[in-house]
């Protein structure tokens, strides 16, 4: 029956397509002013703020310099809401003429066929391609030989890492640790010994869970890369699958039950999320964590724990190794930001009126798009620096500086025009002296320390499909009940949750996910 209306549901999807298709193919796509409409659908930048104005002069530009009445709607910030608003716009076959969309419901768009081919598009935005569209980019957005969406540098890869305090270390005369037993030691003394006063503990973490990180989550990863496990997905070597179905997934969760049952993690990790979570290690609450390089060294972020804890220091280490010599941070799929074409903008014949406003977007010429969409006016929002890289220091007025919280709204549309170089990357971290230690920091240089450490490649992995609620709440609160001691972590125990997991639906959710990762080129 539901195999029936959803082939009935694709047929009338279909026929409402090319009926929308005839109509505009018989049809000019300019408008009476003899511009040529565009609407734009993209992610903001800055979710916690405002989308440009209404009045945002840019959009006039557009129009006098390149012929487009270009009109822009920001996605709603969490990836769920997005997907749920472009699968409504595909069923009704009411996509705009250019969106960012993530892999999933654009690969179920794409096989619908309301997503337009560019491949004729790359040739037609040379500068562009050059800078973001490389072999395996295109790799990426290929299907049956067609590319249907442009595949750019999204968020930085391995921008996380594992952190200690080093004061305390040093307070107590602690090596740096290096296996799962030397951190199970330090995490000992650090929840025993008061290195800064009552109330420390060895580790902090929170549940921050995305369908590619496992039952824990990616401030758990470290230690389940100790024993192989990292990750929700094992998409190396001969034998993929979900890694709750891995023997070693009991020894890594024993592990971290030995830190709860042993009180060297913070024990409100539970509850917290994360600005508590953040909140908690500014405030001295705990000495080990994973944490995003930005998160902990951008000046604004590391500026409380600075004033909390003058004398303090963190380091970047590498995560433990585990039984078998294995360590990782955690997973890294890969790191696209995909915006596709409707198939009605390309029978439209908008396709190179597309490609001409994406090639003006990177164009670094005074009348171009790439620093205004980055960073604002030249003169106004930012001057370029000695180190050639966009900064504020210097402009007339610095209430109008780019990184300023009530002037980034003119820069939401960076993540259209920003690669992810190294001059995009200076001009967004710079070094800087903390205000009361003194102390020379960089996130930068933080990104590069942690880019360094062992990683587990995991590409495809937040590709493949995602399990229905029921099996993705049994899955998580399984394993937050062993850990916790609600449920006997005895392996007579763990393989009856296991069978009962596959009973459920985890078994189908893993052969469902093997066979999209072989349709997807990620495992052979």
């Amino acid at each position: 029956m539901k195999r029936t209306m959803k082939i009935a549901l694709v047929a009338l999807l279909m026929f409402s397509m090319a009926a929308a298709l005839f109509a505009a193919g018989n049809r000019q796509s300019g408008s009476a002013s003899g511009l040529v409409p565009i609407e734009l659908w993209y992610g903001l930048s800055m979710t916690e703020m405002p989308p440009p104005p209404g009045d945002w002069h840019v959009i006039q530009l557009i129009r006098d310099k390149l012929g487009i009445d270009l009109s822009i709607s920001a996605l709603p910030s969490a990836n769920t809401d997005q997907d749920v608003k472009i699968n409504a716009a595909a069923a009704a076959n009411n996509l705009p003429d250019l969106f960012q969309v993530n892999r999933t419901p654009w690969l179920n768009i794409v096989n619908v066929g309301v997503v337009g081919a560019v491949d004729d598009l790359y040739a037609l935005m040379p500068e562009r391609t050059a800078k973001m569209y490389d072999a395996e980019s295109r790799a990426y957005t290929t299907i049956n030989g067609r590319s249907y969406g442009l595949a750019q540098p999204g968020a930085i890869s391995r921008n996380e890492g594992v952190l200690i305090r080093k004061d305390w270390l040093d307070r107590l005369g602690l090596a740096v640790p290096v296996t799962t037993e030397d951190y199970f030691n330090v995490m000992k003394a650090f929840s025993e010994r008061n290195p800064d006063g009552a109330g420390r503990y060895g580790y902090g973490a929170f549940l921050e869970i995305e369908t590619y990180e496992g039952g824990l989550g990616r401030r758990f990863d470290p230690i389940m890369g100790a024993f192989g496990v990292a990750g929700t997905w094992n998409l190396q070597g001969s034998n993929p699958g979900l890694n709750v179905r891995r023997p070693e997934m009991f020894d890594a969760l024993a592990y971290v039950k030995r830190m709860v049952d042993e009180r060297v993690i913070d024990p409100n990790w539970i509850s917290l999320n994360k600005d508590d979570f953040r909140a908690a290690w500014k405030q001295g609450r705990f000495g080990i964590m994973r944490e995003q390089m930005a998160a902990y060294a951008a000046e604004a972020n590391y500026a409380p724990f600075d004033q909390n804890f003058p004398n303090g220091e963190w380091m970047v280490i590498d995560p433990p190794r585990g039984p078998t010599g294995l360590r990782s941070v955690g997973v890294f799929p890969n790191a696209y930001r995909t915006y596709a074409v409707s198939a009605k903008a390309i029978q439209a014949n908008k396709g190179a009126t597309i490609a001409k406003l994406l090639e003006w977007m990177v164009d670094e010429s005074n009348d171009g798009g790439y620093y205004l969409l980055g960073w604002g006016e030249r003169g106004v929002n930012f001057i370029i620096g000695p180190d050639g890289a966009p900064t504020s220091a210097g402009i007339p007025d610095p209430s109008k500086a780019w990184d300023r919280a009530e002037i980034t709204s003119i820069t939401q549309l960076r993540n259209l025009v920003h690669y992810n170089s190294q001059m995009e990357l200076v001009a967004r971290y710079p070094t800087y002296r903390t205000a009361v230690s003194g102390k020379t920091m960089s996130a930068l240089t933080t990104l590069y320390d942690m880019q360094k450490r062992d990683w587990t490649p995991n590409d495809g992995s937040n590709a493949l499909p995602t399990p229905n609620a029921d099996v993705k709440r049994f899955y998580e609160q399984g394993v937050v009940e062993f850990v916790t001691g609600a449920r006997p972590l005895t392996r007579d125990a763990w393989n009856a949750w296991v069978a009962e997991f596959d009973r459920i639906g985890g078994k189908a959710w893993e052969d469902a996910g093997i066979a999209a990762a072989r349709a997807g080129g990620y495992i052979n």
